[in-house]
């Protein structure tokens, strides 16, 4: 199905965010809006006419801490409904919603709360509220739970009439994650979110029948701007929850329609589908490897025959529906976003009954620019531009793709720039308004964009070849042996990569060999476990020679937040990594070791 370019701006019902909420709560008020679970996986539902009220009551309690328009009212918190409840309750104030992550670190906290200048801070917790304290001891701040109740109950006695926001109010401050530098703060206004919900919802049409769990921080723009925002345009409902590894069990009892998630967590799901097959009887991996295979050949439009119409289905009745309900039985839609879903994983996930639906967007630009359509999508593409959106390629970029070029955005969504940083805003935006996304990629003639690199990671070679490192760490951590990757070989005769290898699999791998599995660091240095990882580099190897990965060292050091080798977004510090692992580097370049 051809995707058509859109020409201009759709003629959208709402401009901004709080009428959008009040639309819903008028439509859909006794409908489950967001549901809370605890730790034995029993869930509380909160209605639209009930979140609406308490969003009333806080706006209530925030006007009595003084907050009005053009202030800044921050959080810490995972996702919970209090962030839904305060955010709405500043947008009725005419002050702007500044989301930050509790796993950030504390010096990144105090950049953006000083650099935003929050009038107020949210605190998920005591021990936050008590760091925010140390950071910084003049900033007021509500510890969610009793405090926040508190504030509830003062508003609920002295409300405050919801002031109607004008479209070009900032609505948030977001922070990018601060691969390269300090963390810049995005002004998003109401416009840019309210169209882009709703420009979403023309592509890819929710129903309020329709259920997400939320896991992707609502800090991150995916989350928050693009997921949140969604759900209150369709009055759908969200099941939320609040820690990663609660997923797979709130997955059966929460039932969502949709789920939104990034590449290494479906990744984590095809390596997961594909160890449990590996552990049953042959015929039952026999069966499965011919339905994906029968899967596949229908999915790209060929006729089955009647052997493989018959082992399709025989498939799905007794392996495929087994793993979907796993998903809880009702997943009809599998969205990938923040990087490119490898199309293996793709096509797998199609192939057991899941539509996959690929996007692409930025901070920047509100979180979304495309997407693939409801009924058509292309595994391997991130989609169509979203009405109100068009996307040029800039050819004078960086690539060794001819057809390729930097991705340049147009439309709603592009953000009123920087927060004081007017020269890193001038320079992120075209002549004519288009911001430059720094992401390398082609158009096919039907509008489907394909991503196939960044502009700043891109290196050179010594022999004056390009690499796109993302591609080939993608496709290395598809190894079920393999956590983390980077491939690094700027200005470098070849490609050598950073492993971080997957504990519990290589643990498991050792003892099934007889090797001494205790210490990891150990198992990183033994020539057994090098093999068989040199082993799992060949078979994920780059079908270009000159992105091959010549050489490779194991460490048991996980790339994290924690150690600032990782945002919080989850993006490789590339700089910070290649300074920690220095030695290793250029040990490999000055005396590349023989494969396996």
């Amino acid at each position: 199905m051809p995707a058509q370019r859109p020409t201009s701006t759709p003629s959208f019902h709402h401009d901004e965010l709080l009428s959008m909420l009040t639309a819903t709560v008028e439509r859909h008020g006794g409908r489950e809006a967001f549901g809370t679970r605890d730790d034995a996986n029993r869930w509380t539902w909160m209605t639209w006419s009930e979140l609406a009220a308490k969003v009333e009551a806080l706006r209530g309690g925030l006007a009595q801490r003084g907050i009005g328009p053009g202030d800044r009212v921050a959080i810490i918190s995972n996702n919970r409904v209090e962030w839904v409840i305060g955010a709405f309750a500043a947008y009725g104030l005419g002050a702007s919603w500044v989301p930050m992550y509790e796993a950030m670190l504390d010096k990144d906290w105090k950049f953006i709360l000083e650099d935003c200048g929050a009038k107020l801070c949210f605190c998920a917790t005591q021990d936050i509220d008590a760091r925010v304290a140390a950071l910084l001891p003049e900033l007021p701040r509500v510890c969610l739970g009793e405090d926040f109740e508190a504030l509830c109950a003062l508003g609920a006695r002295a409300p405050v009439e919801a002031r109607s926001p004008s479209p070009d109010d900032v609505a948030y401050f977001i922070y990018t994650s601060g691969t390269t530098g300090a963390p810049k703060g995005v002004r998003l206004t109401h416009k840019n979110l309210a169209y882009g919900a709703q420009a979403l919802q023309l592509v890819f049409p929710l129903s309020r029948e329709d259920r997400t769990l939320a896991f992707l921080p609502w800090a991150h723009v995916g989350g928050g701007a693009v997921e949140l925002h969604a759900i209150v345009q369709a009055g759908a409902s969200t099941a939320i929850c609040p820690k990663p590894e609660w997923v797979l069990e709130s997955l059966t009892v929460a039932r969502p329609t949709v789920l939104l998630a990034v590449p290494r967590i479906w990744n984590r799901i095809y390596d997961g589908v594909n160890k449990q097959m590996a552990a049953k009887p042959a015929p039952i991996r026999a069966l499965f490897r011919a339905g994906l295979q029968a899967a596949q050949k229908k999915a790209w439009g060929a006729t089955l025959s009647v052997p493989d119409a018959l082992t399709l289905a025989l498939a799905k009745k007794l392996i495929f529906s087994k793993i979907v309900a796993k998903f809880g039985g009702r997943l009809q839609y599998a969205c990938s976003g923040a990087a490119a879903l490898s199309p293996e994983v793709g096509h797998f996930i199609k192939a057991i009954g899941i539509d996959v639906y690929e996007g692409y967007g930025m901070t920047e630009v509100s979180g979304l620019s495309t997407v693939n359509p409801l009924g058509a999508p292309r595994i391997g593409s991130v989609g169509v531009a979203l009405p109100g959106v068009e996307i040029k390629l800039d050819k004078e970029a960086v690539t060794d793709d001819p057809r390729g070029g930097e991705i340049v955005i147009y439309g709603h969504g592009v953000m009123a720039g920087y927060h004081g940083l007017p020269g890193e805003t001038k320079a992120t935006m075209t002549e004519d308004g288009g911001l430059r996304s720094g992401d390398i990629g082609r158009i096919d003639d039907d509008g489907y964009v394909y991503i196939t690199g960044r502009v700043k990671e891109i290196y050179k070679l010594e022999n004056g070849k390009y690499v796109s490192p993302v591609p080939l760490e993608d496709k290395l951590t598809l190894s079920p042996l393999i956590a983390q990757a980077m491939v690094h070989g700027q200005d470098k005769p070849f490609n050598v990569a950073i492993l971080v290898p997957d504990a519990p699999t290589l643990r498991e791998w050792a003892r099934e060999s007889g090797i001494d599995a205790s210490d990891l660091e150990t198992l990183c240095t033994d020539a057994r476990v090098r093999a068989r990882y040199a082993e799992e580099v060949e078979r994920f190897a780059a079908e270009k020679a000159f992105e091959r990965i010549v050489d490779f060292v194991l460490v048991p050091r996980e790339l994290s937040v924690d150690n600032d080798m990782l945002t919080p977004t989850m993006k490789i510090k590339r700089r910070v990594v290649v300074a920690a692992f220095a030695r290793e580097i250029e040990g490999m370049y000055a005396a590349p070791r023989a494969r396996g």
